[in-house]
């Protein structure tokens, strides 16, 4: 118990000093021979972006300029070794509810879906999935995803791969009141997706504040999941952040979080990666600027937490509880 102690100092003095999570810390500090004969560990580069809000699908040079930004920092992506990007809630459009509203501008209604310029959306789209082949690159992109007339959208990801085609996708299940009330039809299944031997999760919106929603990504084996929001009211709500740390802690695996850019608001919320510690390992600026943070993880082979915590709630405990009330049992201190 003396040296396990020990040990564990080690690599947290070492995971404080160099800012790595404690499984890359454990790593370093283990014996050669322990080390040889550990799981190989996989990893992934992964670039997090924020980018420009914009709030109104019926402006066809906003679309345009959208779709525009998405690929530059997919390009920066790339050059800085990214293997995945991941874009905020509605990257190519976040609709407003009050420029979609029929009632509107004043008052909130069902939306009108006419409103949107589809055909410029699609090509905008198309131009990402070419460009997304010709990088090499991965990318997850938040955009409303039409379906027939007589329905509402999904808000969704969607996840391009490497070679351009569209892997999956997912849709907002938990969704705010406006959102069920007036704008979308709510999506129904988690979706996973791997690259290169690390398995991803999304989740959306306003999700954050739903945690099975990333309890039930950790009883799927995930690694890493990809939440994008287009954050809370105000948009530097800092719950939304603080929760996405609590995610990652307490299900030991790492969190990305994708914002837009909020310029000219006090204190805005930026995206970046949560180590599954619940440490950030990176962030991007808080000057409001569309901008992207990049962060290496790995699949923590190394970690104990997570087997014992599914230990823990298989009914580990049961055979040592003390039938009754335990409070009327033993003697009395106080």
């Amino acid at each position: 118990m003396t040296d396990n102690g020990n040990f564990k100092r080690r690599v947290r003095a070492r995971a404080a000093k160099t800012g790595e999570c404690y499984t890359t810390a454990r790593m370093h500090v283990l014996p050669r021979w322990v080390e040889d004969a550990a799981p190989e560990v996989r990893r992934l580069r992964l670039a997090v972006a924020q980018t420009t809000y914009a709030d109104d699908p019926r402006d066809i040079d906003k679309l345009r300029r959208s779709g525009q930004e998405i690929r530059l920092l997919m390009q920066r992506a790339r050059q800085a070794g990214a293997r995945l990007v991941h874009f905020p809630e509605g990257a190519t459009s976040a609709p407003n509810k009050r420029i979609m509203s029929e009632i509107g501008p004043r008052e909130i209604g069902p939306s009108d879906w006419r409103r949107f310029e589809w055909a410029v959306l699609r090509e905008e789209l198309d131009a990402t999935r070419r460009l997304a082949r010709e990088l090499g690159l991965w990318a997850v992109i938040g955009s409303v995803h039409p379906l027939t007339a007589a329905h509402r959208p999904h808000n969704s990801l969607y996840v391009v791969s490497d070679r351009g085609e569209l892997v999956t996708r997912y849709d907002e299940r938990l969704l705010s009141n406006t959102k069920i009330s007036f704008m979308y039809t709510p999506g129904s299944i988690p979706v996973t997706f791997e690259v290169d031997g690390i398995r991803f999760g999304c989740a959306l919106g306003m999700e954050c504040h739903y945690p099975e929603i990333f309890s039930e990504y950790e009883r799927l084996d995930v690694h890493c999941v990809l939440f994008s929001t287009t954050g809370g009211s105000p948009a530097n709500e800092p719950s939304f952040a603080a929760e996405a740390q609590g995610h990652a802690a307490s299900n030991s695996y790492w969190v990305s979080f994708s914002i837009p850019a909020h310029p000219g608001q006090a204190d805005p919320a930026s995206s970046g990666l949560v180590a599954p510690g619940g440490r950030w390992a990176a962030q991007c600026p808080t000057d409001g600027t569309a901008a992207i943070t990049l962060a290496d993880i790995d699949d923590n082979p190394g970690d104990l937490s997570r087997p014992w915590r599914r230990k823990a709630r298989s009914g580990l405990y049961e055979p040592h509880r003390v039938d009754g009330d335990p409070r009327s049992d033993g003697r009395d201190m106080f």
